[in-house]
């Protein structure tokens, strides 16, 4: 198939100026091949990071928020039009428990947004073996269901989570509790809670999650035992975890669930604001650095198709002459631009490809970490050979633009 003439003219300008052409691809390609290694690991931990903030945080967390005093009271009292003042109120006195728990939650799974929910009772206990104590909380749960919901046995690094079923009076501890205590799966530990009730549990697995604060703190048992341990009966439930089909939909979905049960519910968002800020920061400064990168590279084929200008001064005035328009001049360089980056983009897709492929191979072998987290995201690839492209014909259009102004007479005079 034969090339239009144009396309034959900024082919030739581009062959016959290889090495200049080489250094503008180059420049295009590392910008690339830079924006999609480093788009792809600013993915790959942030979802890591999200997933496992969601190995102990619900999407919607459903509890009993304690409320500070109000004038509902006095108005209720005095119904005389006077401003009424409530001089330094005080959190009032209330259960934590929710009233009615296994109706909200029957209630809840009605919800096609829904697609996990299971109650939890906590409390704060102290941990005793051989005379040493350390304090914590401990979470009664449904295990299976807690397992379904956040990959509990993931987490696991000795015994079987299932045998919290099985074994009366059994527990899951952190990491961090076995290691101060010196316990083992098998081994017995006291757990006392806060109104004096103690209880001696065993052991039946050890759990992991690499944040230090869980780790050595918090333990897992049957809820009906917790229950038990805190002196309440089988209705208490301090809180409802729900999970949704996707969590991004959890800060619309957490103020309909507040407004149909009357608790406070809070979505992971809100829970984890900080960790959203800094995934934010780290946006803008990656974007940023992926920004000047490819600056960079738009400023080289500047230079360079400026340059061939320069040198393509003649040849530019006898094409003008010949009756080629300033359009037809425009287009020339212009297409040089555009298979630049074309050529600069393909080829940094490929290495971008290949040095996320690299990293996402190093072994860490940290926890449930065992390798760097990196991202294949498709669209990523997209937007990184649009922005190179984009980026070489802004670059390439003020030269060409110059191109198409030549006065030939002008030139040929000279």
């Amino acid at each position: 198939m034969r090339l239009n003439v144009n396309t034959e003219i900024a082919l030739t300008y581009l062959s016959s100026r290889k090495k200049q052409t080489l250094v503008a691809s180059l420049g295009v390609m590392f910008g690339i091949s830079m924006f999609i290694f480093m788009q792809s690991l600013m993915k790959g931990t942030n979802d890591y990071f999200e997933k496992m903030s969601f190995t102990n945080t619900p999407h919607i967390r459903i509890f009993n928020e304690n409320k500070v005093a109000d004038t509902h009271m006095l108005t209720s009292f005095l119904t005389d039009p006077s401003e009424k003042i409530l001089v330094n109120p005080k959190q009032l006195k209330q259960s934590l428990g929710l009233t009615n728990p296994y109706g909200i939650i029957d209630l809840l799974r009605k919800n096609p947004e829904v697609a996990g929910i299971t109650p939890q009772v906590t409390g704060n206990v102290i941990y005793t073996s051989g005379g040493v104590e350390i304090t914590g909380n401990i979470a009664g749960v449904d295990i299976d269901e807690e397992d379904r919901m956040f990959d509990v046995q993931s987490n696991m690094i000795a015994g079987n989570l299932h045998d919290l079923n099985r074994v009366h009076n059994s527990i899951l501890v952190g990491s961090g509790v076995a290691q101060k205590l010196s316990l083992h799966v098998g081994d017995n530990i006291t757990v006392r809670s806060g109104n004096g009730n103690l209880v001696v549990m065993r052991i039946v697995g050890i759990f992991s999650t690499t944040v230090k604060a869980v780790d050595d703190t918090k333990s897992y048992a049957n809820i009906a035992e917790v229950q038990s341990l805190i002196g309440k009966d089988r209705s208490y439930v301090t809180e409802i975890k729900v999970n949704l089909k996707d969590y991004k939909k959890a800060p619309e979905v957490s103020p309909e669930m507040e407004m149909l049960t009357g608790y406070k519910a809070e979505d992971w968002v809100k829970a984890n604001e900080q960790l959203k800020v800094a995934f934010k920061i780290r946006a803008v400064i990656l974007n940023s650095v992926i920004g000047v990168i490819l600056l960079v590279a738009g400023f080289g084929i500047y230079n360079i198709l400026n340059m061939t200008i320069y040198e393509k001064m003649k040849e530019i005035a006898i094409l003008k002459a010949q009756g080629f328009p300033g359009k037809a001049v425009t287009s020339i360089f212009m297409q040089q631009a555009v298979y630049i980056g074309l050529m600069g983009g393909v080829v940094g897709l490929a290495i971008g490809f290949t040095l996320t492929l690299m990293v996402s191979r190093i072994y860490l072998g940290n926890g449930p970490l065992k390798y760097l987290p990196m991202s294949f995201y498709v669209p990523h690839y997209f937007e990184a050979l649009m922005f190179g492209v984009l980026t070489t014909i802004a670059a390439g259009y003020f030269p060409a633009r110059k191109a198409s102004r030549v006065d030939p007479v002008t030139i040929i005079r000279g």
